[in-house]
């Protein structure tokens, strides 16, 4: 029995879908499936029917549903038990690129407050380039963003250790008016367009050469720079025009049909978010944490 083939189980309950519970554990639905089917093996029983649809469960999985959440609970509350006896300071703090804080770090704090629990986290954040002098400089014990080859080459060194937690897509994204058109769209010649200083990480990524396919006589007139991901998206949703946006940032304003990705000719683009730390010696609340995370994403590695 592992603890996160519990969470898995709980998180299908409370999603309803295998789907939209391995999207809330960050894993991908196949890994996910097959957690739920060692957790079945390993009881014995079966508890999701897979002859219905929607998601239903036997009547042993509703049974053991309460149990689940009973046996949770005892598990992280006898961890921090343990952890008080110990005397630990149980906070950390985390560096952290102002558009994850805003579009992943909620869900993400929600996912993994089984083991954080009441335990202060302290979220730092600030453009990427100074959330990483901070962290490389030693101010926090962790620094979450998004991978790049210029991130890499700075943490790529025998000192840093990584964990990818997931992947988010940056896509193009415009308002939808009250008849359900879009209110820009790729058969236009031009384009109203919303973007990052070119100083910002964002901003040095999205360049309009990489932003359109080759050969697209698409153009992108830039009317507006804002290096927050929330100031953009709040222009989007005037109809001032479009963005490059995280989609878990637009993902309420995607499926309540307020907003619409662009295709082709306009790209999207895929950036793996990372959580880093130094190595060596950390406190137990902080190694018990890494440990924590290494276990829950292995399956997504």
């Amino acid at each position: 029995m592992e603890l996160k083939w519990l969470e898995d189980y709980l998180a299908l309950a409370k999603n309803g879908s295998f789907s939209k519970a391995a999207e809330a554990r960050f894993v991908t639905q196949p890994a996910f499936s097959r957690r739920i089917r060692s957790l079945e093996n390993w009881l014995g029983v079966n508890l999701v029917d897979r002859t219905q649809y929607p998601t239903t469960f036997t009547e042993a999985g509703s049974a053991f549903l309460e149990q689940a959440e009973s046996l949770t609970k005892q598990i992280y509350a006898s961890r921090n038990h343990l952890t008080s006896l110990m005397n630990d300071t149980a906070e950390m703090v985390v560096m952290s690129q102002h558009s994850l804080a805003v579009s992943f770090v909620p869900d993400w704090l929600e996912q993994i407050e089984p083991f954080i629990g009441d335990s202060l986290i302290r979220v730092n954040t600030d453009n990427l380039h100074d959330s990483l002098e901070s962290f490389l400089a030693g101010a926090g014990d962790f620094l979450l963003c998004f991978s790049s080859p210029d991130i890499f080459r700075q943490l790529d060194r025998d000192d840093i250790e990584t964990i990818q937690i997931t992947t988010d897509r940056i896509v193009p994204v415009t308002a939808v008016k009250p008849d359900g058109h879009p209110v820009y769209s790729v058969t236009q010649e031009s384009l109203r367009w919303l973007t990052y200083p070119k100083e910002s990480f964002l901003g040095s990524l999205l360049t309009p050469e990489c932003l359109s396919e080759p050969g697209s006589e698409l153009t992108l007139n830039k009317v507006c720079e804002n290096a927050l991901a929330e100031g953009l998206k709040a222009l989007v949703a005037k109809g001032y025009g479009v963005a490059w946006l995280p989609e878990s940032l637009v993902q309420n304003e995607l499926d309540e049909n307020r907003m619409a990705v662009l295709e082709s000719p306009l790209k999207s683009i895929d950036l793996d978010i990372n959580i880093y730390r130094f190595k060596g010696k950390h406190s137990d609340f902080s190694e018990r944490f890494w440990h924590y995370l290494s276990t829950l994403y292995e399956s997504a590695c």
